[in-house]
C-alpha cells in the first residue's frame, strides 16, 4: 500500500504562501509573470519539485497537480493557481494558451519550460503536457451545518492516497456535499490523491478534524451519522437514509474506532459472499453512498 509522506506533519494554516520567498530577488515569482525555464537546477524548479513532500505542501499551502483538465477545473471554480507550467513544445496549442492567459490574468505565473524540466518536475519520463501549482483549501468543521437532504462523507484515518482521491471522486459523482477527514489521514493534496480524484479535489469541500473534534461537532449540532462496521446488524440496503447527515467510513485495516462506532446513530453492514474479508475503502464508500443518495439520483 502506498502511503503519503510525512503523515505527522500538520497543515500550517489557510494563508497563501509563496515558496519563492527565500529566493534571491531575481528568482521571485511576480504576479502575471511569463518566464521561460530551461535549466533543471533553477530554484523555481527545485521549489516546485519540493511539493512532493507533505512538509513543503503544508508550509506553503500549495500543491502540484497534473494535466490541463485540472487547470481548467480549477479555473472554472475560481481556485487560486500560483503557477501554470507547460512544455515549450506545447505552447502553440490553443487550449494551453487560453488557460495560461487566464492564469496570468488572475495573477498567477506562467512557466514555459523545456521537456527536461517538465520531466524533472513531474518525476516522469512521459509527463503530462501541463502542470499546475494550486492553493490548498479547507473548510472549518465548525462552519458546516448540513441542511435537510445534504449528505457529507466522513473518512476515518484513511491511509492510502489512491483510496482518498477515488473516494473524493465517488462522493462528487454521487452528489455528496463534501468530505470530512477524521483523525490522522493521508494528505488529500498529495500528487497521488489529486490524480485519483480526477479533478474532484476542486469540486468537493474538504474539512478535517481530530476524532474528538468530530464527536463534539456531531453532538453539538445533532448530526445524524450512519457508519459502516463489520459488526453492524443492519443491511445497508434496508436503511432509511433520509435523515442522515453523514456517512462515516472506517480505516482500511481497522475500520472505525470504538468511540466513533459508538457515536453512530446506526451501524450498517455490506454483505459479502466470497473469500475476501473486506472490500476496498473506495469501493465500500461508493456502494453505501450511492444507496444513500438513490432517491436523488433516480431519473
Amino acid at each position: 500500500m502506498t502511503q503519503d509522506d510525512s503523515s505527522d506533519d500538520k497543515n500550517s494554516g489557510n494563508k497563501f504562501s509563496d515558496l519563492s520567498k527565500d529566493r534571491p530577488p531575481a528568482e521571485k515569482r511576480i504576479s502575471g509573470q511569463v518566464k521561460q525555464i530551461t535549466s533543471v537546477s533553477n530554484p523555481i524548479v527545485k521549489d516546485i519539485r519540493g511539493l512532493a513532500l507533505r512538509k513543503n505542501r503544508n508550509k506553503s499551502n500549495l500543491f502540484l497537480g497534473e494535466g490541463l483538465k485540472l487547470v481548467t477545473d480549477a479555473l472554472q471554480k475560481k481556485w487560486r493557481i500560483a503557477d501554470i507550467i507547460y512544455g515549450k513544445s506545447f505552447a502553440d496549442q490553443d487550449a494551453i494558451a487560453q488557460a495560461a492567459a487566464k492564469v496570468r490574468a488572475a495573477g498567477g505565473s506562467v512557466l514555459e519550460v523545456s521537456n527536461q524540466v517538465l520531466e524533472k518536475i513531474s518525476r516522469k519520463d512521459n509527463p503530462q503536457m501541463v502542470l499546475g501549482v494550486f492553493e490548498q483549501r479547507y473548510q472549518a468543521l465548525s462552519h458546516i451545518r448540513p441542511a435537510p437532504g445534504e449528505l457529507w462523507v466522513a473518512l476515518d484515518r484513511v491511509r492510502d492516497p489512491g483510496n482518498l482521491g477515488t473516494s473524493l471522486r465517488t462522493a462528487d459523482c454521487a452528489g455528496a456535499k463534501g468530505v470530512i477527514l477524521v483523525g490522522d489521514c493521508t494528505d488529500p493534496y498529495s500528487v497521488e490523491a489529486v490524480r485519483a480524484s480526477m479533478g474532484s479535489i476542486f469540486h468537493m469541500p474538504l474539512a478535517k478534524a481530530s476524532e474528538g473534534e468530530f464527536l463534539q461537532w456531531k453532538e453539538r449540532n445533532h448530526i445524524v451519522v450512519i457508519g459502516t462496521h463489520l459488526s453492524g446488524a443492519v443491511d445497508y440496503r434496508t436503511v432509511d437514509y433520509s435523515a442522515a447527515n453523514v456517512v462515516l467510513m472506517g480505516n482500511e485495516q481497522q475500520g472505525l474506532t470504538d468511540p466513533l462506532a459508538a457515536a453512530c446513530n446506526q451501524l450498517v453492514l455490506i454483505p459479502m459472499a466470497g473469500q475476501a474479508d473486506s472490500l476496498n475503502l473506495a469501493v465500500s464508500t461508493g456502494i453505501v453512498l450511492f444507496e444513500a443518495r438513490k432517491p436523488a439520483l433516480t431519473p
